[in-house]
């Protein structure tokens, strides 16, 4: 047996230069757009149709397991998973889970065009063939054209297949067909393999869960079962060993966090009563909802108030609700005098902003009323109420508070979820070690800190953090959560010990003060001086008025056997392909406007609005068949039986055209472009692009044990250098990667070279300061450093702007499309003459990497600047 586990072989098998399958774009299209596939879900998709595609890897039965982060979206996952193999000929899929809560949030998931999270497109097609999901109670009688989908706890399961009754599903269900079987929350189903370390309640449970599944999975050899969770025990060894050639994904909830996908959590103590550390949450909450409100955006921050038990959270709920309407002035007075520095900015806030007392009184009586509250401690609650908590993020959901003892756990996934508040003050540990009791809580934070999208600017990343680097900005409330609970400093170290063994908080993190030299400030050039960067626009797609030539271009093969089948999953094999077979060449136009009008009817993408956001000026479908500018000249080669091919029948020219129709709107929709980057660079003010800030540095996390650390400082002890004597290094110190600071090592290097023909030069670091964007597509750049030159040359004073990427192995490849657009900017960009004594040249460097790029790198500086 391999001593690397599924993941490892995959990801070394990336490492070594094999690319992983694209997200075909009829999976991406049949995906509700409002959830834009992430990295770290493209690249789960990826392994997945690596593996079903090689032989080498793909176990039959096949069984995966997807390790993937509290809120990282796994159910989109499965959605997609359910796509792929709905196209791969799959119709049947049993989803089960422990949890009926989980069951009822993902049939709205999956079943509920009207739901805000629904996962699918409004219309599901495979070549121009719209699908349908349903759910189904079993597979004897179910539609062999649609997505079929049966729900169960894994509880339920066992009692329906193992107590049979009329129309319930039974063990014949799985005998003759191929099922897909999905598992969420798949720890659970993992009882029997913990064998030696049950307990009651466990023992009881072995033969309901993990037999049952088994016996259902292996009773066809093509059946598939996807395990999805963020917590599986890989400290059982036995579990370690059952997944080793299993696990495809491992994206923990640290990357997670370290991506930005996550709130960062804060946590709040205070010796205070309960009630007043309830009003300090909404305080903290209030405030939020402002800052959400200054910048436009309708975001309602939620509480959650956490009791031990439903007796004491009933209580509690009493004396708050009686509490807020009869609110007082000294109420919030007390609060006000609370030297904790975030309490102080919110009133530094209310005073700046106008917001007096008694305006703050009203609007937490208003806000924070009983109509307004919720409890939810019973495991029983109304049909009503489970709806209510699993969509607080919709407008018309106007709780801001919710109670609760331990309800809200596995299943819920909200996301303007900003304050918990714990009710309680007691400990659990035992010899140091977090108790369940506080795990549980860690957990529930873990939840928690999910995190909530917005976007101020169209640049920025909606789904990611955005004020690392940039703390002191007032949005970043609006990026954690935060953890209210008494002044107890045993408790708050075994939270963070619990905390910090899941994941969702850093070890060590830091608050740098990323401080401009004040010679530098001083200077004429911070003072005066220019730097040039270009603007994000729309695309302007209303000069295009023909199908761009790569598709005119074209010769469109169909295989009447095979090819036609593989691409559309509509076609029957009308033979094997084995026969001997002969090609001919055809014009779309030869099958007839009649037929090319039909084909047309059949794909959802040739409604004519649609099809006008990619081509503006066709005037419609009867310009857009005969004219040579589109369709007319398209050319078709078809292979099949000679006299197959020679005389096509009606039906086989339709499919024929279907699948070309397809191909090229797929073709069209790849090459759909949002956005450009202007060739012009425009100047801006040094002086306002770049500005202290103090940045929040996970140290030592994410691969990097540089990264965080001064270069006067550096673990490396080759990478150390004092940059406070440095004049021309703009910034005090330098926190960057390894790959910044050898970079940093080099230009410290070659400076006295530089000085020889420059007359100025300063090296700024790049914190989020500004960005750059592709002339292509658009996308954001955010260069690392840029190296600013001055000389005089004769009459003209020579000025150059230099924008450097350093960047680790890991990324050499990733990002070569960064590297591109760098290497382009001498050639394509464009500035205004604005003196004529002044020259600005705008300029782009290869990547930097010590191990593999220097040479490059050194030999482009060299011939261009020394």
């Amino acid at each position: 047996m391999s001593a690397l586990t599924l993941e490892q072989i995959i990801s070394a098998n990336i490492q070594s230069g094999i690319s992983l399958p694209e997200v075909p774009l009829d999976l991406k299209n049949n995906l509700n757009t409002a959830f834009e596939l992430r990295p770290y879900q493209n690249q789960a998709f990826g392994r997945f149709l690596y593996y079903l595609s090689n032989d080498r890897l793909r176990q039959k039965p096949a069984q995966l397991l997807f390790h993937m982060a509290t809120g990282s979206g796994k159910t989109l996952i499965m959605a997609g998973a359910i796509l792929h193999l709905y196209k791969q000929g799959y119709r049947n899929f049993l989803f089960f889970v422990n949890s009926a809560n989980i069951i009822n949030k993902t049939r709205e998931n999956f079943l509920n065009p009207l739901s805000s999270k629904y996962l699918f497109a409004e219309t599901i097609a495979f070549g121009g063939k719209k699908v349908s999901i349903k759910e189904v109670d079993n597979f004897q009688a179910a539609n062999g054209e649609d997505i079929n989908i049966a729900f169960s706890t894994i509880q339920g399961l066992h009692s329906r297949l193992n107590t049979p009754r009329e129309n319930s599903i039974t063990y014949d269900d799985f005998q003759d067909k191929k099922i897909v079987l999905i598992s969420d929350e798949a720890h659970h189903i993992n009882v029997e393999t913990k064998r030696g370390k049950l307990n009651k309640e466990e023992q009881e449970e072995i033969i309901s869960w993990e037999g049952t599944v088994s016996r259902i999975f292996r009773s066809n050899p093509e059946n598939i079962l996807l395990e999805f969770t963020a917590t599986v025990d890989f400290s059982v060894p036995e579990i370690t060993s059952k997944y080793s050639n299993k696990i495809l994904c491992d994206y923990p909830l640290k990357q997670f966090r370290i991506d930005g996908y996550s709130k960062e959590v804060k946590v709040l103590q205070s010796d205070v009563p309960l009630i007043q550390r309830a009003l300090q949450s909404l305080i903290l909450s209030q405030y939020r909802r402002k800052v959400f409100e200054k910048n436009r955006k309708r975001i309602k921050p939620v509480i959650l108030f956490k009791s031990k038990t439903i007796a004491e959270s009933k209580g509690f709920y009493e004396e708050f609700a009686g509490t807020i309407k009869n609110l007082k002035r000294a109420d919030i007075a007390a609060i006000e005098k609370s030297t904790e520095p975030t309490l102080k900015r919110c009133f530094a806030y209310f005073k700046e902003n106008g917001i007096t007392v008694e305006n703050l009184i009203e609007e937490l009586k208003n806000d924070f009323s009983k109509e307004k509250c919720i409890e939810v401690n019973s495991k029983e609650e109304s049909e009503e109420k489970q709806i209510a908590v699993n969509t607080l993020e919709n407008e018309n959901n106007e709780y801001r508070a919710v109670f609760a003892v331990d309800k809200l756990n596995e299943g819920w996934d909200v996301l303007n979820l900003f304050d918990i508040v714990r009710l309680y003050d007691t400990r659990d540990a035992k010899a140091g070690k977090p108790g369940n009791t506080t795990i549980s809580e860690a957990q529930l934070i873990g939840r928690g800190a999910r995190y909530c999208p917005f976007q101020i600017e169209q640049t920025q990343p909606k789904f990611q953090r955005k004020y690392d680097s940039d703390i002191q900005n007032e949005l970043r409330i609006c990026e954690e959560l935060y953890y209210h609970s008494a002044y107890n400093p045993k408790y708050i170290q075994e939270l963070n010990t619990a905390l910090q063994e899941i994941g969702i908080k850093a070890k060590e993190t830091k608050e740098i003060q990323l401080e401009l030299k004040m010679d530098f400030k001083e200077s004429d050039f911070y003072k005066n001086g220019l730097i040039f960067l270009n603007k994000q626009i729309k695309y302007d797609r209303s000069g295009l008025s023909a199908l761009p030539n790569t598709i005119k271009e074209h010769i469109f093969h169909v295989n009447l056997f095979s090819g036609a089948v593989e691409s559309t999953a509509i076609f029957d094999n009308v033979a094997s392909s084995s026969k001997k077979t002969k090609q001919r060449d055809y014009m779309l136009e030869d099958f007839g406007f009649n037929v090319i009008k039909k084909a047309i009817a059949k794909l959802e993408f040739y409604r004519f609005h649609n099809l006008k956001s990619f081509l503006p000026n066709v005037k419609s479908i009867h310009e857009f068949i005969p004219s040579e500018s589109y369709l007319k000249k398209i050319r078709v080669e078809v292979e099949g039986e000679e006299g197959q091919i020679a005389s096509l029948t009606p039906n086989e020219k339709l499919k024929i055209t279907v699948s070309i129709l397809d191909k090229i709107s797929q073709s069209l929709e790849s090459d759909k472009v949002e956005y450009q980057g202007t060739p012009e660079f425009l100047p801006n003010p040094v002086s306002k692009i770049f500005k202290d800030k103090t940045l929040n540095i996970f140290v030592k996390e994410g691969g990097d044990q540089e990264y965080g650390v001064p270069q006067s400082q550096a673990s490396n002890t080759a990478l150390q250098l004092d940059l406070s004597g440095k004049e021309w290094y703009a910034f005090k110190e330098n926190y960057g990667t390894s790959e910044e600071k050898y970079l940093i090592k080099f230009i410290d290097k070659t400076y006295d070279a530089l000085k020889l023909k420059w007359g100025e030069i300063f090296l700024v670091r790049n914190e989020r300061h500004f960005q750059i964007y592709d002339f292509d597509d658009g996308q954001p750049i955010e260069p690392d450093f840029v190296l600013f030159l001055k000389k005089k040359d004769s009459d003209i004073s020579l000025h150059y702007q230099v924008f450097i990427e350093p960047k680790g192995e890991h990324l050499l490849k990733y990002d070569e499309w960064k590297e591109k657009f760098l290497k382009s900017l001498k050639e394509k960009h464009q500035i205004s003459v604005l003196w004529k004594s002044k020259k600005y040249t705008v300029w782009g460097m290869p990547f930097y990497n010590e191990a593999f790029k220097k040479t490059e790198f050194e030999d482009e500086f060299r011939a261009c600047f020394l």
